[in-house]
């Protein structure tokens, strides 16, 4: 059982969450990037710097992964592929992706890419709140909980 964390694009109050957790569970944690991340590496905890360029980091963490697994990521064609896989995936704001709405953000998110590209709308997603982190901690814990049963 390890969590990985799609970590390029993953808030740092959220990777310093999970590191935290992963040292009180005992619980493996993989770190995925292209570029290199100021973590504390130990037996437990590890990087992975993948070179640079589009979907490097998601195509690592599709490939190794493993059923028992959870993955943090924000990347929502990754979070479908996995859900796929039967992997659980979660993002940074404690919303687990399901098989009933990750095609449904999927959609949406690609809607809101082509509405971008053509103008029609700007900027992305609301700021990172405490609430946010609440709900991220709520859901990790939740998580890590019934991995150790």
């Amino acid at each position: 059982m390890t969590i990985w964390i799609d970590a390029d694009a993953c808030p740092v109050s959220v990777r310093e969450m999970v590191l935290r957790a992963s040292i009180r569970t005992q619980t493996e944690l993989i770190f995925v990037a292209n570029s290199p991340l100021p973590v504390k590496r130990t037996a437990l905890v590890k990087t992975v710097q993948v070179s640079q360029g589009f979907d490097v980091a998601d195509n690592y963490i599709s490939q190794h992964v493993a059923l028992k697994d959870l993955v943090i990521t924000q990347d929502i064609p990754l979070a479908a592929e996995l859900v796929e896989k039967g992997i659980i995936a979660l993002n940074p704001r404690g919303e687990l992706y399901t098989a009933d709405n990750v095609r449904q953000r999927l959609a949406m998110r690609n809607l809101a890419e082509e509405l971008r590209s053509v103008g029609q709308i700007s900027g992305g997603p609301n700021k990172f709140s405490d609430k946010d982190k609440q709900n991220f901690a709520n859901s990790l814990d939740r998580w890590l909980q019934k991995a150790k049963r």
